[in-house]
């Protein structure tokens, strides 16, 4: 006890008042941002020694029996009622049949508690419906997974009243009310602090009797199902001139509900973002007045929806952009890997050339790496953990890594994939990526200083603790938590120190790993890296203090790494919970090669910039001696991955499950028709090819195949003929100005008799 005290008093105490000095102002929306939601997986990689048991025993995420019903009931129905062309170019608009549809079967609310007359879903269930319909229609798929996602549904269940619940909620569910969410403004976007929309607390009558409430003014954008909700969740800060509440003037961000038809609020116009048709639109409250019993939680939640919100976003996030993104991977593997198969140059199919088994390999990893993670956080969700970091990697990668496989996907399609219409099946999507990545916050704020700033603090074992010691205003109680935490912290990067230096020299041959067949170096891989990571974050809190908030260039490498710890750690699990298939093998192999050099060079780049070059060569010596060196996927690995697109087979459908149903006669369904077909005539191409015949008629008067043989080998013709095929349309058709042919060569001819005058 004396050596404690002696340790407080004269060795912690000046290093307390020193960080006390040095330690960046927290605004009270960061520090509630910092508070919400929970950490899991990533609390564990940054311990710099993670236990991989905890992992591999995280059960995985599945469906209930009534889930899957739905799934491939109501949600397969509701694919075959939905045109995306009709959709996005003629009606600019889901068809009423379709809003009554998703009303009437309470996809509006999956996950409103069966007690309330919603469906009661799952974080995964959610997810798969997401999904699927994805898959099928951009524009169906937002309009079902916002009113799931962050909006007065999710916030009235975790923070509404009794009696706001029992009133709200069966309407959210069965369609009667459809809502909306407004938090970005003109003024705010990432910054919620400056947001002017405001609540003035005044009386007013309502509905005959005078009450205490608010009299709200606001300008907000970009507010999806805004220009057709009847129930819209608003975000204002909220103020109180005449302390009729309590005893302060600003209360604080505070989120209500606002039925749309009050006086004064004024919806209905609409965004076209990046030619997408789902609604979105701005909305504005003129002098708005709304009672206390109107903000969600009630009076009690005054100046709390901040937190709110973040802890709501918590969960969010990490469900329906990265479900939406997971799909558009998913379907451009299987789509492009068809297409490559079927569509020839040089008498060869495009997707035997080196060159496209390039971006062919790449997208196949990608779809495998997203659905994994997407599925190993549906299963933390599905456990009750609210993990933030988590979902703001999710949001970032998911969408990001989305962009690189769509963009692949239109490469090798080219011109398949660039002329739009009806036959045109990547068109859509590829417009969309760009909303997904800007929608829930700018991927380069989170990137640069979510992932890490917030990861830092909530994940770290012992940083959070010293911030809240070094912040307690009582400074003895202060000084004693932060000698607890400050010690514990400098035996932990001593540790760290050792077991980074050792996994590094040795290359993590003896680092820990589960016992996991083809996969169990990998997971000594990341162990070492882990080390690694963990001791680089701690030695750049150390010298960087609170400017590492600044240098975001730095955060963003550390993000990095963080991010490919999670989703290459996702990758191993799904491959140990689907069996080890072999088969699926080379995409695990992709998946780790490629990650496994974004997490060396990113160590790399954090070296050679961090500002203080002696410890930056400290730690050079400790995790990086002999310099980065994982080069990515090998060509074998390569060739491997792109095979699986090539064909159907087992490890295709794993690779791209559940989603939209194809038995119709649409693009992707004469996709897969033809792939079949053209695979099963391989054989007979081959024959031909070896008689040096190209006519099946004149191959079979000379016996080289039957006439079975050539009727199957024409079919296979006429359906690739008809895959590659795009859309072409009658000028008049396109432009309400278009003349007749001969009109405009007349117009032409008169110019140039103009031109020769002059």
């Amino acid at each position: 006890m004396a050596m404690n005290s002696f340790r407080r008093d004269f060795i912690t105490k000046p290093i307390f008042s020193w960080a006390r000095g040095v330690l960046p102002s927290m605004s009270a929306t960061e520090r509630e941002a910092l508070e919400a939601g929970d950490v899991w997986w990533d609390a564990e990689l940054f311990t710099g020694n993670p236990d991989w048991t905890k992992l591999l025993a995280v059960p995985p995420a599945i469906l209930t029996e009534e889930e899957r019903a739905f799934l491939d009931g109501e949600v397969d129905e509701l694919c075959r009622m939905l045109d995306d062309w009709k959709i996005n170019w003629e009606w600019r608009d889901l068809p009423r049949e379709v809003w009554d549809f998703v009303k009437r079967k309470k996809f509006f609310g999956m996950i409103i508690p069966k007690e309330f007359g919603g469906l009661g879903f799952s974080p995964y269930a959610h997810s798969e419906v997401v999904r699927k319909l994805s898959s099928r229609s951009i524009a169906a798929a937002v309009t079902v997974m916002v009113p799931n996602s962050l909006g007065p549904g999710e916030l009235l269940m975790r923070f509404g009243t009794r009696e706001q619940q029992e009133r709200w909620l069966p309407r959210l569910a069965d369609g009667r009310d459809i809502p909306c969410f407004g938090l970005t403004s003109p003024e705010a976007g990432s910054d919620a602090a400056a947001m002017v929309d405001s609540g003035v607390m005044c009386k007013g009558e309502f509905e005959g009797r005078e009450v205490i409430g608010l009299r709200l003014n606001w300008h907000k954008r970009y507010i999806t199902l805004g220009p057709v909700a009847t129930l819209l969740g608003l975000a204002f800060k909220a103020y109180d001139p005449d302390h009729l509440v309590g005893h302060q003037d600003e209360l604080g961000i505070t989120v209500a509900l606002i039925p749309t038809h009050l006086p004064g609020v004024r919806i209905g116009r609409r965004h076209l973002p990046s030619m997408q048709v789902f609604q979105n639109g701005p909305n504005w409250g003129e002098d708005v007045f709304i009672p206390l019993d109107y903000i969600i939680g009630g009076k009690a939640r005054l100046g709390q929806g901040w937190q709110m919100l973040m802890t709501a976003l918590a969960a969010g996030r990490g469900i329906s952009l990265p479900s939406l993104s997971a799909a558009g991977a998913a379907f451009a593997a299987r789509a492009t890997g068809a297409y490559a198969r079927i569509r020839e140059q040089f008498n060869i199919p495009i997707g035997k050339f080196e060159g496209i088994e390039e971006p062919l390999a790449r997208i196949a990893a990608t779809a495998y790496l997203l659905d994994a993670a997407r599925r190993l956080t549906c299963a933390a969700l599905n456990a009750g953990h609210h993990p933030a970091v988590i979902s703001g990697i999710m949001k970032l990668h998911a969408t990001e890594r989305m962009r690189i496989a769509i963009d692949d996907a239109m490469d090798i399609h080219g011109g398949k994939a660039v002329i739009d219409g009806p036959q045109n099946y990547l068109g859509s999507i590829y417009r969309a990526v760009p909303v997904g990545i800007t929608v829930e916050g700018a991927n380069i704020l989170t990137r640069n200083l979510i992932v890490f700033g917030q990861g830092a603090i909530r994940a770290h074992p012992y940083l959070l603790q010293e911030m809240n010691a070094l912040a307690d205003s009582d400074r003895k109680t202060g000084l004693d938590a932060f000698d607890t935490a400050f010690w514990k912290h400098v035996g932990h990067s001593i540790t760290t120190l050792f077991r980074a230096w050792g996994r590094s020299w040795t290359f993590g041959i003896f680092a820990p790993a589960p016992e996991a067949g083809s996969a169990t170096g990998h997971y000594r891989r990341l162990s070492r890296y882990a080390a690694a990571f963990a001791l680089c974050a701690d030695v750049a809190l150390l010298t960087l203090g609170g400017a590492l908030k600044r240098k975001e260039m730095l955060s963003a490498r550390f993000g990095d790494i963080l991010s490919e710890l999670y989703l290459l750690s996702a990758a191993l699990k799904r491959w140990q919970d689907e069996g080890r298939q072999a088969e699926d093998l080379p995409l695990l192999e992709w998946c780790m090669a490629s990650g496994c050099r974004t997490i060396e060079n990113r160590f790399a780049e954090i070296i050679a910039n961090l500002p203080n070059r002696f410890v930056a060569g400290l730690l050079k010596f400790a995790v990086q001696p002999f310099g980065s060196r994982v080069l990515g996927p090998s060509d074998r690995i390569v060739h491997q991955c792109a095979q699986i697109l090539l064909a159907p087979s087992a490890a295709r459908d794993r690779l791209t499950p559940d989603l939209a149903a194809v038995d119709d006669d649409g693009p992707v369904a004469r996709l897969e028709k033809a792939l079949r077909l053209v695979v099963a005539a391989e054989g007979i191409v081959k024959q031909l090819r070896a008689a040096r015949l190209r006519d099946p008629a004149e191959a079979v008067k000379k016996g080289v195949i039957t006439q079975s043989d050539a009727d199957r080998l024409i079919a296979a013709h006429e359906a690739a003929a008809k895959v590659i095929e795009v859309d072409d349309f009658a000028a008049e058709a396109l432009s309400p100005i278009a003349g007749k042919p001969a009109d405009v060569h007349q117009f032409f001819q008169q110019l140039g008799e103009q031109r020769a005058a002059s």
